[in-house]
């Protein structure tokens, strides 16, 4: 597996392991309990990074790989 493609996997682990070690109301996250607004915030954040990782990714260039 490619290193840029490891980078796809921190929004996961990272949105699994708030809630985890910090399971309390407060602080509030747009008004939500914390770890609602943890895994909210989170989601938004996993799109940029896909986007980010598909922006990198040399397989998804013009011309490259065996697609269609």
């Amino acid at each position: 597996m490619k290193p840029i493609h490891w980078i796809a996997a921190l929004p996961c682990i990272v949105m699994l392991l708030g809630p985890v070690l910090h399971n309390e109301v407060d602080p509030l996250i747009l008004g939500m309990p914390f770890p609602l607004g943890w895994i909210t915030v989170w989601i938004l954040i996993t799109a940029v990074v896909m986007a980010l990782v598909y922006a990198l990714d040399p397989a998804n260039r013009d011309g490259a790989g065996g697609g269609r």
